[in-house]
């Protein structure tokens, strides 16, 4: 039995949430996915803000609908944060993908990022999504690793607002 696993967003994990993002602002670095940016001092608001993005059809393509899952232990500590775009628009096809995901600055390093990956994967093969676009950086070596350790193919690069960015694609067929 694995000691991790992915949990919807809950008040359960309310207080180990809250030190996984005080403990990224501590950093000073770019929080990914865009969801830890959620504002979290009305902590049902944010579980209310996180099911609606799941929930709640798009009218307009500026936004998509995606779910968010948190990687926990068994002990309860949040250990990441992966978000799962059900369908892309034209911005998203070229920065962004179907799957965000960060792991926690002192849990890096640690193979948590290939597991949050791995599970996302079997997640969007649950939405119905048999193909999944990632993209990262070019130099973001550990998020290299970590697509490519999941079965992505490198697809394409593009340099975006002077940005080296690599789109990669995994068939969630071949993952789970």
């Amino acid at each position: 039995m694995t000691d991790y696993f992915l949990i919807e967003p809950s008040n359960d994990y309310k207080e180990e949430y809250i030190g996984m993002i005080q403990e990224w602002e501590g950093t000073g670095e770019m929080m990914v996915p865009f969801v830890l940016k959620y504002d979290y001092s009305d902590f049902d608001m944010l579980i209310q803000e996180l099911m609606d993005l799941r929930d709640i059809p798009r009218v307009d393509y500026t936004k998509v609908n995606s779910s968010t899952f948190w990687l926990v232990m068994r002990n309860k500590k949040v250990i990441g944060v992966v978000n799962i775009r059900h369908k892309l628009n034209e911005g998203l096809l070229n920065r962004g993908g179907h799957i965000g995901y960060g792991i926690r600055p002192n849990e890096r390093r640690k193979g948590f990022a290939i597991e949050i990956l791995k599970q996302a994967l079997i997640k969007a093969k649950g939405l119905g999504i048999d193909k999944v676009l990632i993209t990262c950086d070019k130099d973001n070596i550990g998020s290299v690793k970590t697509i490519t350790n999941n079965g992505g193919v490198l697809d394409s690069e593009e340099v975006i607002n002077g940005i080296e960015v690599q789109r990669y694609w995994i068939e969630t067929d071949n993952n789970g």
